[in-house]
Protein backbone atom coordinates (compact mmCIF):
# COMPACT_ATOMS: atom_id res chain seq x y z
CA UNK A 1 0.00 0.00 0.00
CA UNK A 2 1.10 3.66 -0.77
CA UNK A 3 1.30 6.87 1.77
CA UNK A 4 0.90 9.63 0.14
CA UNK A 5 2.48 11.33 2.97
CA UNK A 6 2.82 15.06 1.76
CA UNK A 7 0.97 14.50 -2.00
CA UNK A 8 -2.40 13.85 0.04
CA UNK A 9 -4.82 16.07 -1.30
CA UNK A 10 -2.82 18.13 -3.83
CA UNK A 11 -4.27 16.13 -6.81
CA UNK A 12 -1.48 13.69 -8.08
CA UNK A 13 -3.74 10.94 -7.58
CA UNK A 14 -5.52 11.24 -10.85
CA UNK A 15 -2.78 11.73 -13.45
CA UNK A 16 -0.92 8.43 -11.57
CA UNK A 17 -3.57 6.21 -12.39
CA UNK A 18 -3.86 7.79 -15.77
CA UNK A 19 -0.24 7.21 -16.32
CA UNK A 20 -0.40 3.34 -15.31
CA UNK A 21 -3.05 2.52 -17.37
CA UNK A 22 -1.75 4.58 -20.08
CA UNK A 23 1.41 2.57 -19.85
CA UNK A 24 -0.66 -1.11 -19.31
CA UNK A 25 -2.56 0.03 -22.52
CA UNK A 26 0.71 0.76 -24.44
CA UNK A 27 2.30 -2.78 -22.89
CA UNK A 28 -0.93 -4.77 -23.94
CA UNK A 29 -2.15 -5.52 -20.85
CA UNK A 30 -5.53 -6.76 -20.72
CA UNK A 31 -6.54 -5.42 -17.59
CA UNK A 32 -5.34 -3.49 -14.45
CA UNK A 33 -6.03 -4.40 -11.11
CA UNK A 34 -5.31 -1.42 -8.12
CA UNK A 35 -5.60 -2.89 -4.21
CA UNK A 36 -6.92 -0.27 -1.59
CA UNK A 37 -8.36 -0.43 1.45
CA UNK A 38 -12.12 0.71 2.04
CA UNK A 39 -10.96 3.31 4.55
CA UNK A 40 -9.14 5.27 1.55
CA UNK A 41 -12.35 7.60 0.60
CA UNK A 42 -10.12 9.45 -2.01
CA UNK A 43 -7.78 6.04 -3.03
CA UNK A 44 -11.93 4.50 -3.99
CA UNK A 45 -12.86 8.32 -5.79
CA UNK A 46 -9.62 7.70 -8.14
CA UNK A 47 -10.42 4.17 -8.90
CA UNK A 48 -14.23 4.79 -9.77
CA UNK A 49 -13.58 8.47 -11.62
CA UNK A 50 -10.82 6.11 -13.69
CA UNK A 51 -13.76 3.52 -14.45
CA UNK A 52 -12.58 0.63 -12.30
CA UNK A 53 -15.04 -1.40 -10.73
CA UNK A 54 -14.96 -2.72 -7.42
CA UNK A 55 -14.63 -6.32 -7.43
CA UNK A 56 -13.43 -8.32 -4.56
CA UNK A 57 -13.63 -7.33 -1.06
CA UNK A 58 -11.57 -9.64 1.67
CA UNK A 59 -10.57 -8.30 5.57
CA UNK A 60 -7.38 -8.15 6.76
CA UNK A 61 -5.43 -7.05 9.71
CA UNK A 62 -2.49 -4.44 8.66
CA UNK A 63 -0.96 -1.88 10.48
CA UNK A 64 -2.53 -2.55 13.49
CA UNK A 65 -5.87 -2.59 12.46
CA UNK A 66 -8.60 -4.85 11.10
CA UNK A 67 -8.86 -3.49 7.73
CA UNK A 68 -11.10 -4.63 4.07
CA UNK A 69 -8.90 -4.40 1.38
CA UNK A 70 -10.88 -3.87 -2.02
CA UNK A 71 -9.68 -5.07 -5.65
CA UNK A 72 -10.84 -2.77 -8.25
CA UNK A 73 -10.03 -3.87 -11.57
CA UNK A 74 -10.10 -2.54 -15.06
CA UNK A 75 -10.79 -3.74 -18.45
CA UNK A 76 -8.57 -2.60 -21.43
CA UNK A 77 -9.25 -2.31 -24.98
CA UNK A 78 -10.49 -5.52 -26.36
CA UNK A 79 -7.83 -7.34 -28.23
CA UNK A 80 -4.99 -6.43 -26.06
CA UNK A 81 -2.71 -9.26 -24.50
CA UNK A 82 -1.11 -9.54 -21.15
Amino acid sequence: MLDAGPARGHGPGDPLVRTVIDFAYGAGYREVVLWTNDVLAAARRICRRAGFTLVTEKPHRSYGADLVGQDWRLSLQEGASQ
